[in-house]
């Protein structure tokens, strides 16, 4: 409740009022002060800055300091001669006018804090625009690097493909090149033996009394003679005698021979010890897919190796070796092997349909895990347009299509 408080003190400066107001038997925490520029449950001479104006309350003492709005002495602190009604006024409209200064203190307060709030969001979405941006840049160096480092392995590939070709051709030429000697020496000693044939046979007609009376001389023949005889054999591709053989005939065998040899690869080194079952690709093909069953994938992939190196136009070595390189983590090649097994799977036809369907999505799992998730989306779509009914197909290309705008982060 108020106290009716008539004994207190008060000074004044030309820009403040001091008034020391006793408090006996009040506690601090319970003292309630009302004040505004005219009222401090007394009317003052004079307006007062009640916002800078304050009261400090301690010692059953509460101090008044009050800030004058115009510096001037009064000469008392209340008004004089103030009747009860308008008392009654002033009072009311301190009360409004503390009201509406509370008001405007709390939507001031209230909008501050929406600009805090609006500031806070600002910045936070700036932080977090720039982190979305370091993420991306950060992938696109990966990708770049991936892309270097996918280009570079190609090239070296190539250079070594070109180096083995050139280093084929080379060998194919040399055994030509013999071949082409070997004929010319056959044709060479057969011209020679015809040639002394005939010289032999001229002569022998020549000679023939000669021969029949030496022969009568040396009718007792003379004592053998004990020797080693040295005989030479004219070097020969073929075991036959020449005598046995068609030059025609054997330069045909060999050059069909050389075309075989060109278009299996059997001169390499790794036949020689073979089954003649281990010589057929499709045998090697699945003996590659068994161990490919059994998880051996190092065991399969060299299985795959020597099937491609006797026939390289069959794209199911292609396809299964990238399988197998795919669970190795060896993406570039299994990327390299599924665009090779792509390129024989030419025409596009119903039959090689899910061949083609595979080797879309083994090179676009092997893209997405260099990160590399525009081409991998590219080969996902384009296995959906070969069956646009899978449901496996279709979310794991949704889920690439969610990384890419960046609506779902890889872990």
């Amino acid at each position: 409740m108020p106290l009716q408080v008539s004994d207190y003190s008060w000074q004044q400066t030309r820009t403040a009022v001091f008034i020391s107001v006793p408090l006996r038997g009040v506690s601090v925490r319970d003292a309630d002060v009302f004040c505004t520029e005219n009222y401090l449950k007394v009317f003052l001479y004079a307006p007062i800055d009640d916002e800078s104006s304050k009261a400090k309350i301690g010692n059953d003492t509460i101090v008044f300091t009050l800030h004058k709005k115009e510096a001037a002495m009064w000469e008392t602190l209340s008004l004089s001669g103030v009747d009860k009604e308008m008392m009654q006024r002033i009072r009311e409209k301190s009360i409004l006018q503390a009201q509406k200064s509370a008001k405007e203190a709390m939507e001031a307060k209230a909008s501050a804090r929406r600009e805090d709030q609006k500031y806070t969001l600002n910045v936070m979405m700036k932080i977090e625009e720039e982190e979305r941006k370091r993420i991306e840049d950060m992938k696109e160096n990966e990708r770049i690097k991936a892309t270097k480092e996918l280009e570079t392995w190609k090239e070296h590939q190539r250079k070594a493909e070109e180096h083995k070709i050139v280093q084929r051709e080379e060998k194919l030429y040399q055994q030509e090149k013999q071949i082409e000697e070997e004929r010319k020496k056959l044709k060479h000693k057969g011209l020679t033996r015809n040639s002394v044939s005939r010289n032999l046979a001229t002569k022998g007609r020549n000679s023939e009394i000669i021969f029949f009376e030496k022969l009568k001389e040396d009718s007792i023949p003379a004592p053998r003679s004990v020797g080693n005889i040295k005989i030479n054999f004219t070097p020969r591709v073929f075991p036959t005698a020449l005598r046995e053989s068609q030059v025609a005939a054997e330069e045909e065998w060999l050059h069909k021979q050389a075309e075989a040899r060109r278009a299996m690869n059997t001169d390499i080194a790794e036949l020689c010890d073979l089954k003649e079952e281990e010589k057929n690709p499709e045998w090697l093909k699945d003996k590659g897919n068994k161990l490919f069953a059994t998880e051996n994938y190092l065991a399969a992939i060299n299985a795959y190796n020597l099937a491609i190196r006797l026939n390289n136009k069959i794209p199911l070595l292609y396809l299964n070796r990238a399988a197998c390189h795919l669970k190795l983590k060896n993406l570039h090649k299994a990327i390299e092997d599924s665009s090779k097994a792509l390129e024989l799977l030419t025409p596009p036809v119903a039959d090689n349909a899910n061949a083609r369907m595979k080797a879309h999505i083994r090179r676009g799992t092997a893209f997405c895990q260099l990160e590399l998730y525009v081409e991998g989306l590219q080969d996902y779509e384009a296995a959906l347009k070969i069956d646009p009914s899978n449901k496996i197909v279709q979310n794991d290309a949704e889920k690439i299509r969610n990384i890419i705008q960046g609506t779902e982060l890889k872990s």
